[in-house]
């Protein structure tokens, strides 16, 4: 693997015109691919094999005209005071609210509120009215939303209270879209510190983007051949923004030290691509595996979304190796600092730079902060080590009271439109009316088999009411609404679906027809449910790859073992993160949480997916210096030292530029999002700086030896990548006509 690589970077280096030109072509091309291609679809929820899913599927297909998946919106109106709605004078406001929602862009039909006095209390305070829109959520324009805006503030002027839920309504966006840019600013700014070259920084960052914009163009070309939505983007662009950074950074910093150490410079960039470069393209692997794991869940959305990220991360790799050695040959010299670039311009410096230079040289072969931290570590291995996991355990306590479940308007902020209808439905109508379920039933003579339903399911506690029958056309198919007692996010509504689910299959060994329950309510308990039988499948089968991946790295099995366990200490832990800030509502005003809420079914999937690549990259990196100063003679625990005394800094650049990525998409609006990024930066804190820079280099001091112990058996089945370069520089000393021995041997820090 490393002879490969080093020499596509040498080509990469010399023939960085046609290299880079090529790259020009491919994102021309797959930009002029984007911009011709259809319109993404709308997003669509499935969940296949589900009871839910097999209702809305039935829905569709039996009732067509009423299965029209059109945005809707609800207007909910009350006359202050507890005033009688259905009086005259009241009803005169709401018919004109009614007829001015009618006349509104977009709006398909609007219901009548006081046809069967359905949408009507009981206190006769409050009615509701239900519009459905001709087109999806998505494409609700503007002149839509400004209409029910300006009705529902001309009601408030006649004299009632009037909100609207749904998802017709706009949501009010406070801060969003500068997620990325505030993220690249802060990794331009770590990366001019870090390497103190602007011409360093810039090319780390300008590969990233191309990465970046390659994946979304490619997305968008393919988004109507494979079901792709524009949201699909939103965790290619965290994921492949960060990563791309960061691979990037990891090969210049290589190609760096490559120069400083005498190397030509086409053959520093290839031995940078050739090490470095072997080591992003492993630490790419475990993210792209970890991502096209989240096809075990059998979510087609999450499906996409994880697809999408991984070919985005499979470019951002690509780029690394091809891309970031070809603009390193246009500026050789101009990424080093700038007090470093004079004794490498071919020129011959004075006594005085001289002087400097080697004072320079000197310098860095003394233990640097990374050594010293790695030195510190080794004196107190067993006392580091407690420490570190006793805190991170601590930080982990929130995690045991994670509370799951799917975002809702009665989890929105209090001061918007939504909750206040949402709140004003619960009190007037009763809490279940904001999530009632859906009951299909199909089979002969379905409107009587569907009165046995209506009646068997009235008599289950927890049920408010139980509508009248609505058969189909064909009347082979009927509808039955049930409204619970209790909310949709309800541990009793959740019990009451199971029970409901019950009695369905008792009526169905009796009478024979086929009875199903759906609504948004059960599907989002459904949801949870599929999450959770997932989760152990998905963790077995993204771990199990990632631990042959890496035995394969390091050919050792305490190593990936380690880092598999560390990984759950970091998840664990900012799982509690989470759960205190989202859901106990810990530090909510400086994360910018409305209202605390259970947190998302979907976000443990996400986090251990996304957070186990991501883990396994900061542990490729680090343990590869590690891995190659032992292979090269270097005693264990020295070679713990060597390995931070040139990865220590890296690594904490890069766990820097991730951590600023995903805060940046603290500021989105959307809940999934800021959850996403919030749990992905502190994540990655603890994992960089907690498991990889504490935890790691104090097992290394007490394991010491065994640490690297690989059975025989295993050793001679397993191909060698030479990740750390071994081969590879062995041939290179051959072509020179030197020795292996004369390679010069890392720094040891003995005191």
């Amino acid at each position: 693997m490393a002879t490969i690589l080093y020499k596509l970077g040498r080509f990469a280096f010399r023939r960085r015109g046609l290299m880079a030109l090529l790259w020009v072509l491919i994102f021309g091309g797959v930009g002029y691919a984007a911009s011709s291609a259809p319109t993404p679809p709308v997003d669509t929820f499935s969940m296949p094999g589900t009871e839910s899913q097999k209702a809305y599927d039935l829905l569709e297909d039996k009732f067509p005209d009423a299965s029209a998946d059109g945005a809707t919106a609800r207007v909910v109106l009350r006359v202050p005071g507890g005033g009688d709605i259905t009086a005259a004078g009241e009803k005169a406001k709401v018919k004109k609210v009614i007829a001015e929602l009618r006349e509104a862009p977009q709006v398909a039909s609007v219901g009548d509120p006081y046809a069967g006095n359905a949408a009507v209390s009981k206190d006769k305070s409050t009615v509701y009215v239900s519009a459905t829109y001709k087109v999806v959520q998505t494409k609700v324009n503007d002149k839509a939303h400004d209409a029910l805006d300006k009705m529902l503030e001309n009601a408030r002027k006649s004299g009632l209270k009037a909100e609207a839920g749904g998802d017709a309504v706009k949501v009010e966006q406070s801060m969003g879209g500068s997620a990325e840019g505030i993220g690249i600013a802060v990794s331009a700014i770590v990366l001019i510190l870090t390497f103190g070259s602007m011409i360093a920084a810039g090319m780390s960052l300008l590969t990233a983007l191309v990465g970046v914009g390659v994946g979304i163009a490619g997305i968008t070309a393919l988004g109507s051949t494979l079901g792709l939505s524009s949201t699909t983007t939103t965790l290619a662009m965290m994921i492949g923004l960060a990563v791309g950074i960061d691979y990037a950074l990891f090969i210049v910093s290589r190609y760096r030290s490559e120069i400083t150490e005498g190397r030509e410079r086409p053959d520093a960039a290839g031995r940078a691509v050739g090490t470095a470069g072997t080591a992003v393209v492993f630490a790419g692997l475990t993210v792209i595996i970890a991502l096209v794991g989240l096809a075990v869940v059998n979510i087609p959305m999450l499906t996409k979304m994880g697809m999408a990220a991984a070919g985005t991360v499979a470019i951002a790799v690509l780029i690394a190796v091809t891309l970031v050695p070809a603009l390193l040959g246009f500026a050789p010299v101009k990424v080093l600092a700038r007090k470093d670039r004079a004794q490498y311009k071919g020129k011959p410096l004075s006594e005085k730079k001289q002087r400097k230079a080697e004072e320079r040289a000197s310098k860095r072969q003394q233990p640097n902060l990374g050594a010293r931290w790695a030195r510190f570590i080794l004196r107190h291995p067993v006392a580091v080590l407690l420490l570190a996991v006793v805190g991170l355990g601590a930080v982990a306590v929130p995690a045991a009271s994670m509370k799951l479940g799917l975002p809702g308007e009665g989890t929105m902020a209090t001061d918007t439109t939504q909750r206040k209808a949402y709140d004003m439905m619960s009190d007037s109508f009763g809490k279940g009316f904001n999530g009632p379920l859906m009951v299909t039933i199909e089979g002969k003579n379905v409107k009587a088999q569907a009165e046995t339903v209506r009646k068997r399911m009235e008599k289950e506690p927890g049920v408010e009411s139980v509508g009248p029958a609505s058969p189909n056309k064909a009347n082979d198919t009927a509808i039955v609404n049930v409204v619970p007692k209790t909310g949709p996010a309800e541990d009793e509504t959740k019990d009451l679906v199971k029970s409901l689910r019950g009695v369905a299959r008792d009526i169905e060994a009796d009478h024979g027809p086929e009875i199903l329950l759906t609504g948004q309510t059960a599907m989002f308990i459904d949801f949870s449910k599929t999450l959770d039988d997932a989760l152990l499948p998905y963790l077995g089968t993204v771990v199990g790859l990632a631990f042959l991946l890496l035995m394969l790295v390091f050919r050792s099995i305490l190593v990936p073992l380690k880092a598999a366990l560390g990984f759950l200490l970091s998840v664990s832990a900012a799982f509690g993160a989470v759960v205190a800030v989202f859901q106990w509502g810990w530090l909510a005003d400086v994360f910018g949480v409305d209202q605390p809420s259970p947190i998302m079914s979907t976000m443990p999937v996400f986090m251990i997916g996304v957070v186990f690549g991501l883990a396994m990259d900061y542990e490729v990196f680090l343990v590869t210096r590690m891995r190659e100063a032992y292979v090269h003679g270097v005693e264990p625990r020295e070679s713990v030292v060597t390995g931070f005394h040139y990865g220590g800094r890296v690594v904490t650049a890069a766990a820097l530029i991730m951590i600023s990525v995903f805060s940046g998409f603290i500021m989105e609006e959307n809940d999934l999002i800021k959850m996403i990024g919030f749990g992905l930066a502190v994540a990655v804190l603890f994992d960089a700086f907690i498991v990889r820079m504490t935890i790691v280099p104090a097992l290394f001091a007490l394991l010491g030896k065994s640490a690297w112990w690989l059975p025989k058996w295993l050793d001679r089945l397993l191909p060698n990548m030479d990740v750390e370069g071994e081969k590879l520089s062995r041939r290179l000393a051959a072509q020179q006509q030197v020795p292996p021995q004369v390679r010069q041997p890392e720094p040891q820090y003995r005191g």
